[in-house]
């Protein structure tokens, strides 16, 4: 009895803290439309990252405030040509503190939605998780809930 008692004790204090993956910082870049274009999409991508941020601070992550990447791309002095490469990405994510970016894309073709995340390490490059949804509604209320549904399955 004394000693599960012990082992109990011991385990305890590890059981309450987080894993390193709820305890890194995270950033979110806006989505990027893919597709030739969707009457509801103009600005869309703003909006969708807006929900994975949302739903991130649900999940209690710590988020890099939208701000913050605004202001490292201005002192970075980068337009949004630089944007297009993954490493110039990922140097604004070292810079703001980030662990881990989320990137995210959108697709309006035959009367499909399609929304794609990547949960990429800032250190490595690496893509850790990847999450996907698709819908043919076009009411963007759907899109909106489908971003937040796909960044609750990166973690």
């Amino acid at each position: 009895m004394a000693a599960v008692l012990a082992l109990c004790l011991i385990g305890w204090p590890a059981a309450g803290l987080p894993s390193p993956a709820e305890s890194a910082a995270v950033a979110v870049f806006d989505f990027e439309e893919l597709g030739p274009g969707h009457p509801a999409a103009a600005g869309m991508g703003e909006l969708l990252a807006g929900q994975v941020v949302d739903a991130l601070k649900e999940s209690r992550r710590t988020v890099v405030e939208r701000q913050q990447l605004l202001l490292a791309l201005e002192e970075l002095k980068l337009g949004s040509s630089d944007l297009a490469d993954p490493a110039t990405r990922l140097r604004i994510g070292r810079v703001v503190g980030a662990n881990q970016m989320i990137f995210g894309s959108f697709m309006a073709l035959g009367g499909v939605i399609r929304l794609d995340l990547r949960l990429v390490d800032v250190e490595t490059g690496r893509v850790l998780k990847a999450s996907e949804r698709s819908t043919r509604d076009s009411d963007p209320a759907e899109w909106m809930r489908l971003a937040r549904e796909a960044a609750k399955a990166l973690y």
